[in-house]
This record gives structure tokens, C-alpha cells and sequence, in this order.
């Protein structure tokens, strides 16, 4: 069967979106301009020592909130960004000369509602999102928003004890009937949560909210917000086909492919039930509408007892998500020894976070995911983070090329494999914050930024080689990856 929006040449769709990724929280900066409130971002400090394999926020207590708002001298990269709060106008016109065709951003949740609670948004913080989208829309750019990406206001975290609270459903409510309302005839591509799996580790801080040391039973609690948090994936859903069914309302992975550690079979279960406790649990919900009867044994054996009403199942039943979209950078294995870790792939390369190089990784994510839904998928994120070098004014970035390039092919074949792909959004197109160190260092864009760690630099931007090698590859739709 032929369908005629097919690139013969590359099996992509002729409206295929090509683009970048990056979050308000690692990009904007501006953090306390025109009445927006600190949010969960803005308490990471980067100290002047610190391991560069470490990650943030996986013991973050209320009075760690507490002394870094406080805290009027330490270093805090987040809150300064890139300064895209008033550089965004340049920096887009930089991605539509490579040719972007969308471009994936988030909404800073402490800008639009500062506290989180309140009754009226912020009308300052509004303008700002007009401005940005109509640039946007001004260059051919399709804005891809997400609502939620790690932006949580700290008092809804200090104040109500985050996602854990049912009352949270009813706030992020209101940010969402606010945005999908004010932009219903601007944005089509909605993400309503970031990552939505990432409640483990530092996730469960960075995607729920929720403090350590503060809950009797703390997989209770987590779960529970990740309960609520379906319960608001269901209504923003509901509300949003209820103003345009044209509106596409989408869910986000963050997936990494785990591979059993032996062919042992024990290894073999444990590597497919850690994807379907990490992955598919979440997935299973937000797009067949139901509870996996894995979770539930799951829960049963770990006396996990979650507040679950029959209007919230029905809700969610009835309200699925229109198109599944995920990051993906790495994978990794997994033994019944350790059942529940993820461990490092000793078979591949790895960069100096330790992020394992896996393009067929990628090739296998497509299928495992189309296999399971058969939805409609867009990249929300996919990239490498290096340190660069400047050069005589330049940046030759041929690294990075070569783990795009050879994520690109991996994903036109899945093209090729019948999977529907419908956008790919690199992450980031422009160096930004790294979220789990709070390095700028951390390199992944196509265009540098003249800033360290500490904020110093001129902020100037540069074209990377790789920023007109992806200039040829949307050129192309996909077929010079050369």
C-alpha cells in the first residue's frame, strides 16, 4: 500500500517536524522578573565541587527549600538560564534558519500562577508565552508546549506536600484550562507532564514533589501522586477535546532501553519487569485507560493502598492521550541480582556522565512502544551533552554529529519499519542548563552560549558544526544525514 505524504526516499512524512527541545526551567532565566514565584528549579545550587556522575534532588528536605530561597550568594544556574526570557526573538530565528519546523518548550508554572494556588494567573507571565508563541507561529515554527516540566511552584511543595495532595489536581487545573483556553487556536502539540515516569530517585522531587522524610510509608505517597497525576492527564484531556477535538494532547516518557544483563531467564524477567514497572505502567494507563494488573500485584506485595475512586477510573478511561512522546538517550541492563537497577552497558560507549551510546536502543524503543499502542509518536527529546571547545570562533562539534546521525538513521528505520512517526525534537537545540548538575558545561545544543557554570560570559551565540549539518539533514527530510 502506498501512502502518498511518505518521502519515498526516507519513509518520512512529508509534514515531518523537525526541531529542538529545551525546558523554561534550564533556558529562561528571569526567575523573579514580572511577578513570577520560585519554583522547584530555582533551589539547585551548584557548589564549586561536586561529581560530575552525581545527580540532584534525591534527598531534598523542606528546609533545604528554605535556606537556598534564603540564600543570596550561592550559585544557582538555573535561575539566570540563557536568558531566553529576552533573548527568545534571536534564538528562534537562529532554529528557523536551520530550518525548524517545530519547537519544543514548557511553561514556567511559578510565572503564570507564583504560588500555585491562587485564583487569577498572572498576567505579566502570560504576555510572555503570547510573545514567545507568536514569534514562533511568525517563523513557520509549530510550538510544541509542555505544561508541566519540573516548574512546580516550592509552595505548592512546602505548603501542600506536592503531587501527594489530591488538592493539586485541582490547581494544575487551572494552569491548564488558563494556557489550552488563552492558546487553543495557536497550539496544536500539547505534552501535558514531562518524563511522567520519572517518579524514582531525584524524580520523585523533580516530577511529584515530594519531600523526603516527611511520609510513614513514602512508595505509598509516591504512588498516590502518581494517581493524581493521571487523574489531571485524564482532565486536561477531557477539557481540552471539550474546546477543539483538533487539539493534540499528548504523554512523554523518559525512556531508556533496559536489556536483560545474560540470557538467563531470571535476568530476562527482571529486565522486563523493571520496563513495565518504570515504562509501560505509565504508559498502560495514560493511553489503554487502565491499571496493569502487574502494578496491582505490585502494589499488593509492597502495602501500597492508594485513595482510587470508580469516577477516577472512569475519567481515565475514557480520556487517553491522542499521540505517545519520549526522550531517549541511552540504555542500559538489568540482573535479577539487582532487580531494581538500572546498570550500566559495559558492550558500549559512554559519555563522561556515563550515558551509554545506543542507537539501536533507539530503533527498539520505536518498536516496543508501537508494538504495545500503535499511537502516533513524536521525540520530545534526544541528544548528546558534551563539553566544547571554542576554537578560532568555532566549534567543531563532529561527536555530536555522530551520535545524531546515527540516532536519526536508527529512527528512520523505524520509519521504515512501519512505525508512525510524526516529529523529531533534538534536545537542546541551543546550550541551556543541564538539569540533573546544573552545569552549563553540559553541552547539547547546535548553538553555543558564551557562559560557564558561574554565569560568566559574554552570552554571545555561535554556530556549532553540527548546527549546519542539521540544517542539511531538515533540508533533506531526513535522507543527507552526511
Amino acid at each position: 500500500m502506498t501512502n502518498n505524504l511518505l518521502d519515498p526516499q526516507t519513509g518520512f512524512r512529508s509534514d515531518f517536524m523537525w526541531g529542538g527541545a529545551i525546558a523554561a526551567n534550564q533556558a529562561e532565566g528571569a526567575w523573579d522578573v514580572d511577578g513570577r514565584g520560585p519554583s522547584q528549579a530555582d533551589i539547585m545550587l551548584l557548589p564549586d565541587e561536586y561529581s560530575r556522575l552525581g545527580s540532584f534532588g534525591e534527598n531534598v528536605t523542606r528546609e533545604e527549600i528554605e535556606t537556598a530561597l534564603n540564600d543570596k550568594v550561592g550559585n544557582y544556574p538555573r535561575r539566570r538560564g540563557i536568558n531566553f526570557y529576552h533573548t527568545f526573538a534571536h534564538d528562534l530565528e537562529l532554529m528557523a534558519e536551520m530550518g525548524f519546523s517545530c519547537f519544543r518548550t514548557s511553561f514556567s508554572w511559578s510565572r503564570i500562577f507564583p504560588n500555585g494556588d491562587e485564583e487569577e494567573p498572572n498576567e505579566a507571565g502570560l504576555k510572555f508565552y503570547d510573545r514567545l508563541i507568536d514569534k514562533m507561529l511568525e517563523l513557520n515554527i509549530e510550538p510544541v508546549m509542555t505544561i508541566s516540566h519540573y516548574e512546580m511552584p516550592t509552595h505548592l511543595i512546602t505548603e501542600y506536600g506536592g503531587w501527594s495532595n489530591p488538592k493539586m489536581i485541582d490547581f494544575f487545573m487551572r494552569l491548564t484550562k488558563t494556557l489550552v483556553y488563552r492558546y487553543q487556536d495557536k497550539v496544536k502539540y500539547w505534552i501535558i507532564f514531562n518524563q511522567v515516569n520519572d517518579v524514582y530517585g531525584w524524580g520523585e522531587f523533580a516530577g511529584l514533589g515530594i519531600l523526603k522524610g516527611e511520609y510513614e510509608n513514602q512508595e505509598q505517597s509516591k504512588f498516590q501522586a502518581v494517581h493524581n497525576q493521571f487523574v489531571a492527564n485524564a482532565k486536561a484531556v477531557e477539557y481540552a477535546h471539550s474546546l477543539n477535538k483538533n487539539l493534540q494532547m499528548g504523554m512523554m516518557l523518559g525512556y531508556t532501553a533496559m536489556y536483560p544483563k545474560t540470557d538467563a531467564p531470571d535476568d530476562v524477567m527482571a529486565a522486563y519487569q523493571l520496563n513495565q514497572k518504570e515504562t509501560y505502567f505509565f504508559t498502560d494507563v495514560n493511553v489503554l485507560g487502565e491499571y496493569p494488573g502487574y502494578m496491582k500485584r505490585y502494589f499488593k506485595d509492597h502495602n501500597v493502598e492508594l485513595d482510587v475512586s470508580e469516577e477516577d477510573l472512569d475519567l481515565i478511561r475514557k480520556n487517553t492521550v491522542d499521540y505517545i512522546s519520549f526522550s531517549y538517550y541511552s540504555s542500559s541492563v538489568v540482573s535479577a541480582d539487582k532487580p531494581s537497577e538500572q546498570q550500566a552497558n559495559d558492550k558500549l560507549d559512554a559519555s563522561i556522565w556515563g550515558w551509554s551510546y545506543d542507537p539501536e536502543g533507539f530503533r527498539y524503543a520505536f518498536n516496543n512502544l508501537w508494538d504495545r499502542y500503535h499511537k502516533p509518536m513524536f521525540i520530545a527529546e534526544n541528544g548528546l551533552g558534551a563539553i566544547d571547545k571554542v576554537e578560532d570562533g568555532k566549534i567543531h562539534d563532529s561527536y555530536r554529529i555522530d551520535y545524531l546521525r546515527k540516532h536519526i538513521a536508527a529512527m528512520r528505520e523505524a520509519v521504515k519499519d512501519g512505525v508512525d512517526v510524526i516529529g523529531y525534537a533534538s534536545w537542546g537545540p541551543i546550550d541551556i542548563v543541564s538539569y540533573s548538575q546544573a552545569e552549563m558545561s553540559k553541552r547539547y545544543g547546535y548553538i553555543y552560549v558564551d557562559l560557564d557554570d558561574k554565569g560568566h560570559g559574554s552570552g554571545k551565540r555561535i554556530r556549532k558544526d553540527s548546527f549546519y549539518w542539521y540544517e542539511r539533514v531538515i533540508g533533506s527530510n531526513g535522507e543527507n544525514l552526511g
